[in-house]
């Protein structure tokens, strides 16, 4: 009856490791889906500041453009 004993604790002692590795595995599935959110936002946000900083690139040119401090004072280069 003894080794009867020592089986069942075995496989208590199975049956409680299983239950803890499958308690990290869907932990690490939840971290791996809220890092991958997480990607996703960051991504979303990179394109949203990228066209902002084109919109604000291409102000600042217009305005540079438009202004007389930037211009060139090259007068002989325009004439040719």
């Amino acid at each position: 009856m003894s080794s009867d004993g020592d089986g069942e604790m075995e496989n208590q002692a199975e049956l409680e490791e299983k239950t803890r590795l499958i308690n990290q595995v869907l932990e690490l599935q939840h971290t791996l889906e809220d890092l991958s959110s997480r990607v996703d936002a960051v991504k979303e946000e990179n394109l949203k500041l990228k066209s902002e900083n084109q919109v604000l690139g291409q102000y600042i040119e217009n305005l540079m453009s438009a202004s007389s401090v930037f211009q060139t004072t090259d007068t002989k280069s325009k004439r040719k």
